[in-house]
């Protein structure tokens, strides 16, 4: 079992930047990947983007690029999320996945889940 620990949410104005990491206990195999997920108020969960740790590139979805990056360091099994410019459409919960078997090939699904952690963004 893989245990995923967010950190770096919390309460910004908009026109700023966040970081926010995921910390993995474990790689479990080598096509092992991870991923951010993001649910606004009253919406679905949407997909971000992810990264895998076998050729370290990271993928996005259209929602996500331009002003997210997704960055690991492999060594710490840990996933980070850049997020820069906020604005107040950004303001969610940020949910952290891993997965055994990650695929940029199509919409990966994910094994472990994080608690999730919670971004507000202010104008």
């Amino acid at each position: 079992q893989v245990q995923l620990v967010e950190s770096g949410g919390g309460l910004v104005q908009a026109g700023t930047s966040l970081r926010l990491s995921c910390g993995a206990s474990v790689r479990t195999t080598r096509a092992f990947g991870m991923g951010w997920f993001r649910q606004a108020p009253g919406k679905e969960r949407t997909f971000l983007g992810g990264i895998s740790w076998f050729d370290k590139r990271p993928d996005y979805t259209e929602s996500a690029k331009g002003r997210f990056t997704i960055s690991a360091d492999y060594a710490l099994n840990t996933i980070f999320l850049q997020m820069d410019n906020l604005t107040r459409k950004d303001t969610a919960t940020y949910i952290c996945a891993a997965t055994d078997a990650y695929s940029q090939s199509a919409p990966p699904s994910f094994d472990y889940w994080g608690q999730g952690i919670q971004v507000t963004v202010s104008s």
